[in-house]
């Protein structure tokens, strides 16, 4: 899994935040400059120089005592006005009765998103990824289903805690196609570190597509290992905790399945979707994930063979 930057904005929402962030920077390290120097100067300049008895002392001198307090409450003034306008700026409130284009909940330990415009609300579920058009904002509504977590996704300049009982909102955009990293910036158990997440920002056309693809039940397994791998899918109650849209596994807790084949990363970024990873994982999750809600199931090599067949069947 790669490093998420930090400081390379790709969002109209970013670039003001990282802005309003070199500003501060640069006034901080110009405050720092001036009184480091100042200290200096002043520290060489009334040097001890073999005089005896006390200097002259001085007590208080109003006039520049006025000035300080006036600059630095200048200062921070004009950073607060700057604060204000740059969030007001690229965090609007979202329109009276407007729904959200995505829902995204945080679990211990993956994302989950939702796109309730695509068949209902929440017909369209994907896990450690967030599909968005480029050079359109979307509403996205933050929700926690356990703990207090933290969405931040870096490049697109977002963070905000997801909240167990309560939505938060935030609008979410990127420049151009292209895959941005996030992560939960909220330590919230065992595996926080491994809660990754890609916004992929697609061409409009493409996201299109990608939605009615995602909207579509999964497909029914074509070959004898893949359909051997369903019937042990139903036999091992794995839909008591996974959804397939299509076959009536309805399970909530583990990330949706319907088109597990189309994602990148799978058990929160921990591995990449490859045949091999994907049964690493399966033959022993705890192993790979310490602490994971996913159980381990004594599985044979042919169980691995036929579960993987299916699973990567779904596209």
């Amino acid at each position: 899994m790669n490093a998420v930057p930090t400081l390379d904005p790709a969002s109209s929402l970013a670039w003001p935040l990282t802005r309003l962030m070199w500003i501060v920077f640069a006034l901080g390290g110009a405050v720092f400059v001036a009184v480091a120097t100042f200290t200096a100067y002043y520290a060489w300049r009334y040097r001890h120089r073999g005089a005896r008895g006390e200097p002259p002392q001085i007590f208080g001198n109003a006039r520049e005592e006025v000035l300080w307090m006036v600059g630095a409450a200048a200062l921070l003034a004009g950073l607060f006005a700057l604060a204000w306008w740059t969030m007001n700026r690229v965090d609007p409130a979202p329109p009276a009765g407007r729904t959200p284009d995505v829902i995204v909940t945080g679990h211990q330990w993956y994302w989950e998103a939702a796109y309730p415009a695509a068949g209902g609300r929440g017909a369209v579920r994907v896990a450690n990824e967030v599909h968005i058009p480029a050079g359109q904002r979307l509403l996205v509504e933050l929700r926690s289903a356990d703990v207090i977590h933290d969405l931040w996704l870096p490049r697109l300049g977002r963070k905000m805690d997801a909240v167990p009982g309560q939505s938060n909102w935030l609008w979410l955009e990127a420049d151009r196609p292209g895959r941005y990293g996030g992560t939960c910036a909220e330590f919230c158990g065992a595996q926080h570190a491994w809660m990754r997440l890609d916004v992929v920002a697609d061409a409009p056309e493409a996201f299109g597509a990608w939605l009615a693809a995602q909207a579509r039940s999964a497909a029914p397994p074509s070959v004898a290992a893949a359909q051997a791998g369903a019937a042990l899918f139903a036999r091992e109650g794995c839909g008591t905790c996974h959804a397939l849209r299509g076959v009536g596994a309805r399970g909530g807790p583990g990330p949706d399945l319907t088109h597990f084949a189309s994602r990148q990363i799978i058990a929160g970024g921990v591995l990449t979707n490859t045949p091999a990873n994907l049964r690493t994982w399966l033959r022993a999750p705890q192993a790979v994930k310490p602490g994971t809600r996913m159980p381990t199931y004594p599985l044979t090599d042919a169980d691995l063979g036929h579960l993987g067949a299916y699973l990567g069947g779904l596209k």
